[in-house]
C-alpha cells in the first residue's frame, strides 16, 4: 500500500477547491442573466462522493459561500448494472432543491474510467436541466473510457490498473492510497 495523499495535503486541497468554486461562483454570479449566488448545489454520488461533499459544504460556509447539500445514487443508472448487479441495492437520491436553473457540483471521491459520472449525470437530468454542471473529486486516476473530465480536483495521480485507490476519513481527515488489487 503507498499513500497518495496526506491528510494535510487533503485539508489544503479541498480548501483551494472550496476558494475556487467560491470564484466561480462569484464570476458566474456577475454575468448578465446568471443564476444568484444562493443556487449553488453540491451533489455527492453514492457512496465516497457524499461525505466528501459535505465536508466540502462546511468549507464552503467558511468561506462565506451558500450551498444546498444533495445526493444521488447511480445504481441502477450504471451502465453494467445488468450483468454486475444480480441483486442491487438501491439507496435514496435527495435534492433538496429544483435542479433546474441551477449551478450543480457533483462530488465524488476518487475519478476513475468516467462511468460513475455519466451514470450520475443521467440521475440528474431526471430531475431537470441545471444551469451547469461541474465535477469534483478528491483524486483523479486517470484511466477514462470517456470524455469526463474534473473542473476542480485535489490530486492527479498515476495509478496502475492492478492498482486500486481507496480514499479514507477517520475523524474529519481525509487520506487517499493505492494498493494492488485482490490485497
Amino acid at each position: 500500500m503507498r499513500e497518495l495523499l496526506t491528510p494535510e495535503d487533503a485539508l489544503a486541497g479541498l480548501r483551494r477547491m472550496a476558494v475556487a468554486m467560491v470564484r466561480a461562483d462569484t464570476a458566474q454570479a456577475e454575468a448578465p442573466a446568471s443564476p444568484s449566488k444562493s443556487e449553488l448545489l453540491l451533489v455527492g454520488i453514492r457512496r465516497g462522493g457524499v461525505p466528501l461533499a459535505r465536508h466540502l459544504m462546511r468549507l464552503l460556509e467558511e468561506a462565506g459561500q451558500k450551498a444546498q447539500l444533495g445526493s444521488v445514487d447511480i445504481t441502477l443508472y450504471r451502465d453494467d448494472a445488468a450483468t454486475a448487479l444480480p441483486s442491487p441495492r438501491v439507496g435514496e437520491s435527495e435534492l433538496p432543491i429544483a435542479v433546474a436553473g441551477r449551478r450543480v457540483v457533483l462530488v465524488d471521491d476518487v475519478l476513475y474510467t468516467g462511468r460513475t459520472v455519466r451514470a450520475a449525470l443521467d440521475v440528474l437530468l431526471d430531475y431537470g436541466r441545471p444551469s451547469s454542471v461541474e465535477l469534483a473529486v478528491l483524486v483523479d486516476r486517470g484511466g477514462r473510457e470517456l470524455p469526463i473530465q474534473p473542473t476542480y480536483v485535489v490530486l492527479k495521480a498515476e495509478v496502475s490498473q492492478r492498482e486500486r485507490v481507496d480514499v479514507l476519513e477517520v475523524e474529519g481527515a481525509w487520506r487517499a492510497v493505492a494498493q494492488e488489487l485482490g490485497t
